[in-house]
């Protein structure tokens, strides 16, 4: 519940940041998918068991997305629910699978601003918080009765964007790195994204807007 609570707070700030910017740029609204070709995540320390999980296959993502600013500049926040379906501990086999919520507010330039039909190279720069879950089914009754338990732990991240865009859609390479000082727990994410500001994309098949 209080993992629910502070995502709760985080998407609220950052909302009436992006309602007071719109105010005076051009708005889009749409969706952020990726593809991790792999990821990482360190549990807190429990000195029980390997803190570690890991996957490179199968790790999807998907979620919303709104960009403020203009052709040359934006800013954007965005949430996704990132599945990895078949990671695993190395050595010591636990469970399988994992899953991310970054919720993520970026610096776009370029091609990435989301908000200019001429295809460009961009970038973008990005920062917030994930909460983080390994071994999420089928975490084995040996250690559970040994104490293990996996439950969401928080990572501050830092996020790095480079790619090209074209009337509202963006192909980019992605490289998210997180920690938390507290308890030396830690997330990376390095793969694929694809972002697609809906209202710019509709634009391409009319025939009175000129790419």
């Amino acid at each position: 519940m209080s993992v629910i609570l502070n995502m709760k707070k985080y998407i609220l700030l950052i909302s009436f940041l992006a309602i007071g910017f719109s105010m005076f740029a051009q708005v889009g609204i749409g969706l952020v998918a990726s593809n991790d070709l792999y990821q990482w995540y360190k549990n807190p320390e429990d000195g029980i068991s390997d803190p570690s999980h890991g996957n490179a296959i199968l790790n999807l993502s998907a979620g919303p997305k709104i960009w403020v600013g203009g052709k040359k500049f934006s800013v954007s926040v965005e949430g996704q629910a990132n599945v990895g379906f078949t990671g695993f501990t190395v050595g010591e086999n636990k469970g399988l699978g994992s899953v991310a919520i970054p919720i993520i507010g970026s610096l776009n330039f370029g091609g990435l601003t989301g908000l200019d039909r001429e295809g460009k190279i961009g970038f973008s720069l990005g920062g917030g918080i994930q909460y983080n879950k390994t071994e999420l089914y089928g975490l084995k009754q040996e250690f559970i009765d040994k104490g293990v338990a996996r439950e969401y732990f928080r990572t501050i991240v830092v996020q790095a964007v480079c790619g090209f865009g074209v009337s509202g859609f963006g192909l980019s390479g992605v490289l998210r790195y997180g920690f938390d000082p507290d308890s030396e727990a830690s997330s990376f994410n390095f793969g694929i994204q694809y972002d697609f500001n809906l209202p710019m994309m509709k634009k391409i098949d009319d025939p009175n807007s000129a790419l």
